[in-house]
């Protein structure tokens, strides 16, 4: 018997626009969601709190329909790790790799010249 808990079982959800998840139903993860208005905020808090995800994955669309407190939460959480994910066409103001290190891990990258 395991003594892994859920949130170590290594399970990916994903939510968001058709194409990321279709994407990622390609690379075989199973749970990927097509956010839909009105009920992506149900649907990630329905996953985040189910303990059987270690990472979720939002996309951009899927982001813009979560209240503020909501993405507060995702954001500060480490189990489950939430990653929002930017759209192809994504504003340059979306989370860096660097602050994504920093947020998660708690170091910096520094590029050396």
């Amino acid at each position: 018997m395991s003594s892994r808990t859920p949130a170590q079982s290594g399970k990916i959800a994903v939510v968001g626009e058709r194409e990321l998840v279709i994407g990622y139903r390609l690379l075989g993860v199973q749970d990927a969601f097509i956010a839909r208005k009105g009920e992506t905020q149900k649907t990630v808090m329905d996953l985040f709190n189910s303990g059987d995800y270690s990472l979720i994955v939002v996309g951009d669309e899927a982001r813009k329909d979560l209240s503020t407190t909501t993405k507060e939460k995702l954001r500060s959480s480490i189990i489950p790790l939430v990653v929002f994910m930017p759209s192809l066409t994504a504003d340059v103001s979306e989370e860096s790799i660097a602050s994504l290190a920093r947020r998660i891990l708690g170091v910096d990258l520094k590029v050396s010249a």
